[in-house]
């Protein structure tokens, strides 16, 4: 619900909003530029000696008016010609010429009322709501995605459009809530909705019927110039009126005869809130608070560009789930945490069957669950994938937090399924971890925890079979999964290795594929990587993609894997088997926990066998020479030592600090993590630094450095797992 509460205003608003940000941005500046080239009234000054100062210099003055950027203008008639001039308030003489500012003024117009009039104003008022309501449904969306108010600034992943769009939004949120509800404070305002307030004295009856009293010797005008706001002349041709005074305390009347104080009314408390409502608005008093908003309404657009962006994309990403039940009436809820969209499709499979069954089914993302909003619900069902290592995939953010946070489980039966692949070592770790908690907090159980490995229809079906038998039902999930939009990808080169030691090997490049200007300004597919994304290629014959960490970055030009033949391997068999100009169908996958970061911190890149593709894309992409040290295993050096001699290249252009190798077959055998504890004092050294250590390749090898590590980082109270918690550790093993 609060996810459509901010779409739908969002993209209806989008061209109304940033004209009205982008203007309110420029004129923000308008009243810090005035603060700085307004003359500074001196203390010694009256506003009597500057009232008479003025008068003396312009015969027919009418008013002087102070701006709450401290600029003192006199406004008289020269000939039946109004005139104006900015005044020195220390010494009562024209400083400046104050013509009006024609861009200024059309500037205004446009922010104020469209140039539109009445209707006009009420269209930016529906405009200044709709981004109230952006403002408060996105900070409450940004909480859900970060997993709570208190985690505001946590670290982010996924697409760079969502994630810019976060960020802006973190920033900008309370300039743009104080923003908006100033405007429609003000626009209420303007209309007579709110009341008047104002404390004006009654005017006086009866004036003395004198002229001409000199200003300098006026009592009530012996008060600060900077405490001015406005001083009205009486027409001397009229003995009946009077000198109008308007200071920061309030508002008097003046005879103009004899300087008597006629009459007098302080300020009210809600023409001082009013004022200050104002003052938020424009900045006009409070200019580097009125530059700092005027600086998060430039977010406006840039988040309604990245907002209409990510809308498009997950509009044809998303799977779509027809008849999805309203949560109140919903009797089956199933709640997803998927990182790249596929277990959604899985939901949709799920939600069309047990729909087509006759329950009320209701899909909803992980992240902000609340049971409360399910009163009918009978069962809960979780779909989780698995980020990292055993991570939370982006739609389940601060699940598991609320869960252990909770004192009392829900009453309904849940049953939870993971997905993963079983090649890597966290195969649904998170799930798992899910799972368990539940458990432990007595959430009674609908199935036992089950799995699905490598997105099987098969095992998919068979758990949904399980499902129908516990609901008394006969569910077939027949689930079509959903290929992701790949392109070709031509090979340019390979070059093979490791023949010798039963181990074969290939660098592969691929020529960069052509794109689309809208893909390259929008960043998709290929248009933007980093060395350690991930690679995905659709074998031949099967609809279930393989990944492989991705040898260089963008800036390269080119696309670099390194891939080992697997015994019985369907994709690894293939790529073996590819001549260059042969082609494969691939997409692009963010893999942001496995980058090397911009820091000057000192690098310790740790790889074996394969495991150095994505590492060696960071060397080659370390123009700025960060210190860099990497330790290399592999079997026999004159085998399969991939990249020797572009490390050599990189080493002598200083983009490689040191090298230590490994090899498992050579005259001296030993492994990479007999080379971390060879160089114990240096890498202690390094982690003392502040180093970042990444290891890339096999669970063994991974293991094997871990273990290494802890050794050699015990007499400097380090662990491995403490480097992790403060992201110093990171892995991307298989």
């Amino acid at each position: 619900m609060i996810r459509a509460f901010h779409r739908w205003p969002g993209i209806l608003a989008t061209l109304l909003l940033t004209v009205l940000a982008l203007s309110g941005a420029i004129l923000s500046v308008y009243p810090a530029a005035e603060r700085l080239a307004a003359p500074q009234a001196g203390a010694e000054l009256s506003v009597a000696d500057l009232a008479a100062s003025v008068a003396a210099s312009h015969p027919g003055l009418e008013q002087i008016r102070r701006s709450p950027s401290e600029q003192i203008t006199a406004y008289w008639f020269d000939g039946g010609t109004p005139r104006a001039a900015v005044i020195d308030p220390a010494t009562g003489l024209d400083a400046a010429s104050a013509d009006p500012d024609v861009v200024r003024r059309w500037l205004t117009n446009l922010h104020r009322s469209l140039f539109l009039g009445d209707a006009g104003r009420i269209v930016a008022a529906v405009g200044a709501g709709a981004m109230l309501l952006l403002a408060l449904s996105g900070a409450a969306l940004v909480a859900r995605r970060t997993g709570g108010w208190r985690r505001w600034f946590a670290p982010l992943r996924g697409p760079l459009a969502g994630r810019a769009h976060v960020e802006i939004a973190r920033i900008a949120v309370v300039g743009l809530v104080l923003s908006s509800a100033t405007a429609l404070w003000m626009s209420a305002s303007t209309f007579d909705l709110l009341p008047d307030g104002a404390a004006n004295p009654a005017f006086p009856a009866k004036a003395s019927g004198q002229t001409g009293t000199s200003l300098a010797t006026v009592s009530a005008l012996q008060l600060p110039a900077a405490s001015l706001r406005s001083l009205s002349l009486a027409d001397p041709n009229d003995p009946a009126d009077v000198h109008t005074l308007k200071t920061d305390q309030g508002t008097g009347y003046l005879d103009q005869g004899t300087g008597a104080l006629l009459a007098w009314a302080d300020l009210s408390v809600w023409q001082r809130v009013s004022e200050t409502i104002f003052m938020l608005h424009t900045g006009q008093g409070a200019a580097v608070l009125g530059l700092v908003l005027g600086l998060m309404a430039l977010g406006v657009p840039a988040m309604a560009g990245t907002g209409v962006f990510l809308w498009l994309s997950s509009s044809r990403a998303r799977p779509r789930i027809r008849g999805n039940a309203p949560p109140r009436q919903a009797e089956t809820v199933v709640l997803v945490g998927s990182e790249g969209g596929s277990t959604r499709g899985f939901a949709a499979t799920l939600h069309a069957a047990l729909s087509e069954a006759g329950q009320r089914v209701h899909v909803a993302p992980m992240t902000g669950f609340d049971p409360t909003r399910y009163p009918q619900a009978a069962r809960f069902i979780i779909l989780a994938a698995t980020y990292g290592e055993g991570c939370a995939p982006a739609s389940a953010n601060g699940f598991l937090d609320w869960l252990r946070r909770i004192d009392r489980a829900p009453d309904a039966p849940l049953a939870v399924l993971g997905f993963g692949d079983r090649s890597f070592p966290a195969f649904c770790a998170y799930a798992e971890e899910v799972a368990a908690t539940a458990d432990a907090k007595g959430w009674p159980q609908l199935l036992a925890f089950d799995t699905i490995d490598r997105q099987s229809p098969q095992e998919f079906a068979r758990w949904g079979r399980a499902v129908g038998a516990a609901l008394g039902i006969e569910l077939d999930l027949v689930h079509q999964p959903v290929t992701p939009a790949t392109e070709a990808l031509s090979l340019l080169s390979r070059r093979d290795y490791g023949a010798e030691v039963q181990a074969p090997t290939a660098i592969l490049r691929f020529a960069r594929p052509r794109l689309s200007p809208w893909k390259r300004l929008a960043g998709q597919g290929f248009a933007r990587w980093q060395a350690g994304d991930l690679l995905g290629i659709m074998p031949e014959g099967s609809s279930v993609p393989r990944f492989y960490s991705l040898a260089s970055g963008s800036r390269d030009g080119f696309i670099e894997i390194v891939v080992r033949k697997q015994p019985g391997g369907l994709c690894s068999g293939q790529l073996a088997e590819l001549e260059p100009c042969g082609t494969v169908q691939a997409f692009l996958r963010r893999n942001p926990a496995f980058h090397a970061g911009r820091g000057r911190a000192p690098l310790i890149l740790i790889g074996a066998g394969t495991g150095i593709g994505p590492l060696a894309g960071f060397i080659r992409g370390n123009a700025r020479r960060r210190p860099v040290h990497l330790f290399f295993g592999m079997r026999h050096p004159d085998s399969d030592f991939l990249y020797r001699e572009e490390l050599a290249d990189w080493q002598g252009a200083g983009r490689l600090s040191r090298l230590f190798t490994a090899s498992s077959r050579g005259e001296r055998p030993h492994y990479v993590r007999d080379a971390l504890r060879n160089e114990a004092p240096e890498v202690a050294r390094l982690v003392g630094m502040g180093a970042r250590v990444m290891v890339c390749g096999g669970r063994g090898m991974a293991a094997g450095v871990s273990a290494a590590l802890a050794d050699i980082l015990l007499p400097a109270g380090l662990t491995p797992a403490l480097l992790k918690a403060e992201g110093r550790y990171v892995e991307d093993i298989y």
